[in-house]
């Protein structure tokens, strides 16, 4: 626990640190932000505001998780795999945010080249978890464990890249993102500890900690956005965290505000294209409550407490699961 503490304070503290020269150099090179002709009319006013801000929060975690597991002697291959990810979907978002900054538009990488990249990129943990564990095929809901064999790299593609997506979908206002995932990093840290996966639990806090500091510079007035750099690399470790300690299906509760977000997405489609008819004023579902009349605030903290609930529903199912009560 007080390696967590250590990860978390740590990453906190660089993410702090390395956002004011970083901010400065995107204000100097005048790199901001395109907002889409349909999003709200309040989003008019974030034109211009910089982005790619997922570059410092990623630097803070890597460099406060690596002295906290060398500190915690845990720089095991597992950590190595998992931040590795981390690295290969920063790098995958930051191309789409480039595209973007470089074409004066938002729009970066198309729909299919961004998910091939991120189920590629996807398959490195899935492959080793198969390799390395002896249960590696094996998924556990509640006391009942089913043994997805051939299946399971599809399965655990799926759950890394949707949690990448989803992530990114939340990723629509000024602080959203960062305060919902605090609490679902916090739970990821306290489920990956108790189930034998020190090193995921390090690099979760660590997560969290970054996420906390990034919110001085995201909260509404943003000064920086984290861009598709933070979103989908962060959204793709939640995934990759879930993965490799094997809490896949917890991930449906902790992660309950991303998976939301992106049904609002389905369900809207889906309805448009059948009927029409939409379900919700605009999705995300974040927007629709904009277009309610909720102020941005007011989302925010609502939806971060919703993170904070099912987060702590997350802990609870995981405690009762272990202790062989369902």
């Amino acid at each position: 626990m007080i390696m967590l503490a250590v990860a978390f304070l740590l990453s906190m503290i660089l993410c702090l640190l390395f956002g004011v020269p970083y901010i400065d150099f995107l204000k100097k090179k005048m790199i901001g932000q395109y907002v889409k002709d349909c999003a709200p009319e309040a989003h008019a006013q974030k034109q211009g505001t910089p982005t790619t801000g997922g570059v410092f929060i990623i630097l803070a975690i890597i460099v406060a998780s690596i002295i906290a597991l060398l500190l915690a002697q845990r720089f095991t291959t597992e950590a190595i795999i998992v931040l590795i990810t981390l690295l290969f979907y920063t790098f995958a978002g930051f191309q789409d945010d480039y595209l973007k900054i470089k074409g004066k538009a938002n729009d970066g990488l198309s729909a299919r080249g961004k998910l091939l990249r991120q189920i590629a990129i996807a398959l490195l943990p899935t492959i080793y978890v198969m390799m390395t564990y002896s249960h590696g095929t094996e998924v556990t809901v509640g006391s009942f464990v089913l043994n997805l064999k051939w299946l399971y790299p599809v399965f655990a593609v799926f759950v890394i890249t949707g949690a990448s997506n989803a992530y990114n979908l939340t990723d629509g206002l000024d602080g959203l993102a960062a305060s919902t995932g605090i609490f679902a990093f916090v739970a990821a840290a306290l489920i990956a500890l108790f189930s034998g996966h020190p090193e995921v639990a390090i690099i979760s806090a660590a997560v969290a900690g970054a996420l906390f500091g990034f919110l001085k510079y995201n909260k509404p007035k943003a000064q920086v956005f984290m861009g598709d750099t933070g979103s989908l690399a962060i959204g793709g470790l939640l995934g990759t965290l879930a993965v490799v300690s094997k809490f896949e299906f917890l991930l449906i509760f902790l992660g309950g505000v991303f998976v939301m977000e992106t049904l609002s997405v389905i369900i809207q489609v889906i309805s448009f294209k059948t009927t029409g008819k939409r379900v919700f004023k605009m999705s995300p579902i974040h927007h629709h409550f904009e277009l309610c009349g909720w102020s941005e605030k007011k989302i925010v903290v609502v939806f971060a407490l919703a993170s904070a609930l099912l987060s702590l529903l997350a802990l609870i199912l995981f405690y009762l699961t272990s202790r062989g009560v369902i």
